[in-house]
Order: structure tokens, then C-alpha cells, then sequence
């Protein structure tokens, strides 16, 4: 495969030194940081793919980091960390992070969240292309909201421009590929995570609460991302492709 550049973000130094190691014996070009500042540094000297971020880490924390790295949505996150309970892994998902690990960690399981996040990332472009997605595109008269697959953002009939994270831009992609009808669970859940939908799994509506939150924010009214009871979701408003 083509040298991916990883960062590992863990004040750890063992740890950190085996993620790096295993990292690069799947092929991935993995570099180390123990801090948000020389995480800042490392991305400003190469162009970083996907980071693998420690929650407990001193001065500034993973969840803060997370928060700023998501101005970038090019960048996958998968968080890291010794808290293993629901609500921690939620902040982390609100924060915008793409997948959550829990020390000790697997490494055959790092190194698959990493390349099925790399795989996303990839891909996010091409699913939502309007070419393999024609029923979704409304008529030329009709106002209509805006996703930009390459940009990775979301404009409103108004003109108000939402910048999408990884897991919202798939999300949108495959509600404006419906035409209006209702995605389900299951297929909300495949397209996020690759996975069968578990009810027991809050993690949709994490990403789906946040989306709203996003949109209504910047636009000021309600978000036109709907709960279809016993269904899933649907973007209840016209999507146009570019």
C-alpha cells in the first residue's frame, strides 16, 4: 500500500513506541507524538492522514485536541484511551471523533479501525457522487440544499456553509442518496461503521444529534435531518451533489 502517514499521540512512551512499531509492519508511514504541541508540529511538516489520540494526556487533553483537529476534516481520529465507559466514548463522538479504542489495546484491532477509517476517507467522495446518486438530484427550479463531496460541506438554500466531519459527510451522503425516502438504521450503520445496526448502539443518533446541532447553529432553524420512528433518518429537504 501507499505510505499512509499516521500520527500516534500517547504520552506513554512504551506504548507509544509498540503502536508506532506495529503501525509500520502494515505498511503505514507511523510517526509519535506525546503532546498536542508536537502533534501541531508534526502535521505542519507532513500531510497526516489519520491520528490515533490518547484521551489522558497531560496539559492538553485528547478530547480538546480532537475538538480543534476536526477543523480539518481530512483527518481521521481514532480516540485511545483507559475509559472504557459509554459516556466517554460518546463525548469522544461528539467531539468528532471517527472510532474509539479502549486500553489495552489490540493492535490487530488498531490496525483494522485504521484502515477501514482510511478506506472512509477515501471514499467519501466517490459515494456521494451524483453520477451513481441521480434520483437524489432535484429539479433545476427547486431550492435545494448543497453537498459539496470534495469539500466535505454542507450549504443551505440561504447560502450558509457547514463544513461536514468524516462520519457527517457519509452520513449525508447516504440520506441525499435516498430522494427523500428514509435511510435505516441498518444502512446508516453500514455506512458509517461497517457493521450491523445493534440497538443496544447509541452511536448513530451521537452522530446524527451532532449534525442537527451543527446545521441549526449556523442556519438558525431547525436541521431538515428527521427521525422516521422505526426506521432511521431522512434528509426531508432537496440535496444537490457537486
Amino acid at each position: 500500500m501507499a505510505a499512509v502517514t499516521i500520527v500516534v499521540v500517547e504520552d506513554e512512551a512504551s506504548l507509544r513506541r509498540d503502536m508506532i512499531e506495529y503501525l509500520r509492519s502494515c505498511g503505514f508511514d507511523a510517526v509519535g507524538a506525546k503532546n498536542g504541541r508536537e502533534l501541531d508540529e508534526q502535521i505542519a511538516t507532513r500531510p497526516v492522514s489519520l491520528v490515533v489520540l490518547d484521551v489522558n494526556l497531560p496539559g492538553e487533553d485528547g478530547f480538546k485536541i480532537a475538538t480543534r483537529l476536526r477543523e480539518n476534516p481530512a483527518i481521521g481520529i481514532i480516540m485511545v484511551t483507559a475509559r472504557g465507559s459509554t459516556v466517554d466514548r460518546v463525548v469522544g463522538l461528539e467531539l468528532g471523533a471517527d472510532a474509539y479504542l479502549v486500553k489495552p489495546v489490540e493492535m490487530r484491532e488498531l490496525e483494522a479501525q485504521a484502515k477501514a477509517l482510511l478506506r472512509r476517507l477515501e471514499t467519501s467522495s466517490s459515494a456521494a457522487a451524483p453520477s451513481q446518486q441521480p434520483s437524489s438530484q432535484p429539479a433545476a427550479d427547486e431550492a435545494s440544499w448543497v453537498l459539496d463531496a470534495t469539500a466535505w460541506a454542507l450549504t443551505s438554500p440561504a447560502g450558509v456553509r457547514v463544513s461536514l466531519t468524516s462520519m457527517e459527510m457519509k452520513l449525508v451522503s447516504l440520506l441525499a442518496g435516498q430522494a427523500r425516502q428514509p435511510a435505516t438504521r441498518d444502512q446508516i450503520s453500514v455506512a458509517l461503521y461497517n457493521r450491523r445496526w445493534n440497538p443496544d448502539d447509541r452511536s448513530i443518533d451521537t452522530v446524527v444529534g451532532r449534525l442537527r446541532h451543527k446545521v441549526e447553529n449556523a442556519i438558525g432553524e431547525t436541521a431538515p435531518v428527521k427521525s422516521v420512528h422505526g426506521v432511521g433518518y431522512v434528509f426531508s429537504a432537496p440535496v444537490r451533489v457537486i
